[in-house]
């Protein structure tokens, strides 16, 4: 008898003489992924059948690094286009049955005798390998995901706290939206940080697309004007809304001593530019 990995040689060439067979037999048993394999393709150029058979050829030859590059390459691929998961296990699987399906067909078609030993080693060795490139998949697939919406992340970070140079030392933060505890402490990082790089002298800050602001949040936000006076940078307050006003009012609070106002962006912009 051969021993299980030679007949592993076998049994890939027999898989390639029948490929149109393993499709079929594939297709068969996974009923949800086949009728989403055309809109795969489409959405991330992913080849579901070739990849199975190039991932059936890399199991039978036993090469762990090819398995493991191929399942990294298809994690970050159905990472980055956002396919469901539930379609790589049902599909994976699939390929598993089917694998085995053929394996039992070769058999029996060759009437080749197979030792126990020989057939649980082949055994460990296939599913070994089909369990390596759903881990790594997996893994790969959790790792290239959360970098994107780390990414993401960044990135709304930085269009809700635009920061807009206007001269040398002058720049712009137009504030829109709801501020909450959150959202003021990244607004804060980013004007420290910003004061710090671009060496801002006057920061123009225009709450005029705020529509209102908490005693919390108000507080939070008169912080920032002191830390922001503190690193030698002059704050100006523009667009404060009358509910806005009329709470700091009814709260005692003024930024009188701590910043600079003005009625709208374009006075203040006028007058400090002029000034400049």
């Amino acid at each position: 008898m051969e021993a299980a990995f030679e007949t592993g040689t076998y049994i890939k060439n027999y898989f390639q003489e029948n490929r149109d067979y393993f499709e079929e037999q594939l297709l068969s048993e996974a009923v949800n992924v086949r009728d989403k394999i055309e809109e795969i393709l489409l959405i991330g150029n992913i080849d579901l059948l070739n990849n199975a058979h190039k991932l059936v050829m890399y199991v039978m030859d036993q090469s762990d690094q090819d398995v493991r590059d191929f399942a990294k390459q298809e994690g970050i691929a159905w990472a980055t286009h956002s396919i469901s998961l539930t379609f790589k296990l049902e599909w994976v699987q699939a390929i598993r049955r089917t694998l085995w399906n053929l394996l039992h067909k070769f058999l029996d078609e060759r009437h080749m005798p197979f030792e126990p030993d020989d057939f649980f080693i082949l055994e460990k060795q296939i599913n070994d390998q089909l369990d390596q490139f759903l881990n790594t998949f997996f893994i790969c697939y959790s790792d290239y995901k959360d970098k994107l919406l780390e990414k993401q992340k960044q990135l709304v970070e930085n269009l809700s706290v635009p920061i807009i140079p206007i001269t040398e030392d002058m720049c712009i933060l137009p504030l829109i939206g709801i501020l909450d505890d959150q959202r003021s402490k990244i607004i804060e990082e980013k004007v420290f940080n910003a004061i710090g790089d671009l060496h801002i002298e006057t920061l123009i800050i225009d709450l005029s697309g705020i529509a209102e602001m908490d005693g919390n949040i108000i507080d939070h936000f008169l912080k920032m004007i002191d830390g922001t006076t503190m690193m030698g940078c002059k704050p100006v307050i523009t667009g404060l809304r009358p509910e806005i006003v009329r709470q700091m009012v009814t709260l005692g609070i003024s930024f009188e001593e701590r910043a600079l106002t003005s009625g709208t962006l374009q006075s203040a912009i006028k007058r400090y530019t002029s000034l400049g």
